[in-house]
C-alpha cells in the first residue's frame, strides 16, 4: 500500500468504517442498521424537529422519511405537526424507543471503553479524535452564550488555566490572578460564550463589564485540537456583539508574551496597544479597542 496522504485517509476511512459497524445490517445486535439507529439516537438527544434532525445528520428527505417511517413501524417513535407551523413535524420517543435509546446509549459506551481500553496510547488517541471531529464538523461549530458557572464552562476554564500552567515560565496560579467574578460574565453586566462541537465544549471566551460602558475580555481559549478553524476570531466577534448588545462601547483586555497567536490574533483584528492598566501579575501586554 502507497503511503501517500490519500491512501492513509482511505485506510482511516476503512477502521472506522469497520469500528463503527456502519455496514453491519444490525448496528450493535439490535436489529436496525446504523442510519436508523443515528435517527433514533438525535431524537433521545432532544433533537425533534424532523428537519432539524435530517440537517443534523445530512440526511436527503427520502432517505429521512424511510428511516422515520420504520422507526415509527416499530412503535419506537411518533411523529405529528409542529404546534406553531403545521408544516414542520416534530419526532419523539415512545416508551419502548426510550429503551431502545438507552441500550444503544449502554452499549455504544461499553463499546468505546473497550476501544480505550486496548489503546496503549489512549490520551493521544482523544486527543487525535478530537482533532478529526473538530475538522470534519467544522460548518457545524456553534458560539452560545452560557452561565459561566456551568459544567462546560468550568470545563474550558480549567483547560485554559492548565494550558497557562504549561505555557508560563513559572507557571499559572489562578489565585495570584485577577479571576473574574462569575457574575461580571452574564447579563446585563458581561456574558460568557462558548464554541460548541456536537455537544464538545472547545472554545471559550469571557467579558467582564461592570454595568458602565467599559469591560475586559477574559479568558479566551481554544482547545489544541480545534486550532486554525477561525474559532477564535469568532469568539471575538460574538464577544463584540454583545458589547454593543449591551451599550458597551470600550474593550480591554491584557495577555502574555507567551501566547504569542493571541497577541497576533489582537493586533490583525483592531486592538490597540495601550499602558498597564491592572496589577495582575501575569500579563504583560495590554490592549483597547473601541466599538
Amino acid at each position: 500500500m502507497s503511503n501517500d496522504p490519500i491512501s492513509r485517509i482511505r485506510r482511516f476511512n476503512r477502521a472506522v468504517t469497520r469500528e463503527v459497524g456502519a455496514l453491519d445490517n444490525s448496528f450493535l445486535g439490535r436489529g436496525r442498521p446504523l442510519g436508523a439507529a443515528r435517527v433514533l439516537n438525535a431524537i433521545g438527544h432532544g433533537h425533534t424537529d424532523v428537519a432539524a434532525i435530517r440537517d443534523y445528520l445530512g440526511l436527503d428527505s427520502g432517505l429521512m422519511s424511510r428511516l422515520l417511517r420504520g422507526l415509527e413501524e416499530e412503535g419506537l417513535i411518533e411523529t405529528e405537526p409542529h404546534s406553531d407551523d403545521a408544516r414542520r413535524r416534530v419526532a419523539s420517543l415512545t416508551e419502548a424507543g426510550q429503551r431502545e435509546f438507552e441500550a444503544y446509549e449502554d452499549l455504544s459506551n461499553d463499546r468505546a471503553s473497550a476501544l480505550l481500553a486496548r489503546s496503549p496510547h489512549s490520551d493521544a488517541l482523544l486527543l487525535a479524535m478530537d482533532l478529526v471531529a473538530s475538522a470534519l464538523g467544522r460548518d457545524r461549530i456553534s458560539v452560545e452564550e452560557i452561565d459561566p458557572r456551568s459544567e462546560a464552562a468550568r470545563f474550558c476554564l480549567g483547560e485554559y488555566y492548565a494550558e497557562l500552567g504549561r505555557r508560563f515560565e513559572k507557571g499559572f496560579d489562578v489565585a495570584l490572578s485577577r479571576d473574574p467574578d462569575a457574575a461580571a460574565m452574564v447579563r446585563p453586566r458581561g456574558v460568557f460564550l462558548v464554541a460548541m462541537s456536537d455537544g464538545l465544549a472547545i472554545g471559550c471566551v469571557g467579558m467582564k463589564g461592570t454595568g458602565g460602558g467599559m469591560a475586559e475580555i477574559k479568558r479566551l481559549w481554544v482547545a489544541s485540537s480545534a486550532r486554525g478553524l477561525g474559532i477564535a476570531r469568532r469568539l471575538m466577534a460574538a464577544a463584540e456583539t454583545a458589547a454593543r448588545e449591551l451599550s458597551i462601547t470600550t474593550l480591554r483586555l491584557d495577555t502574555n508574551s507567551a501566547l504569542p497567536e493571541a497577541l497576533q490574533l489582537y493586533r490583525k483584528s483592531g486592538w490597540v496597544e495601550i499602558d498597564r492598566f491592572n496589577d495582575d501579575p501575569y500579563p504583560d501586554h495590554f490592549f483597547e479597542k473601541h466599538l
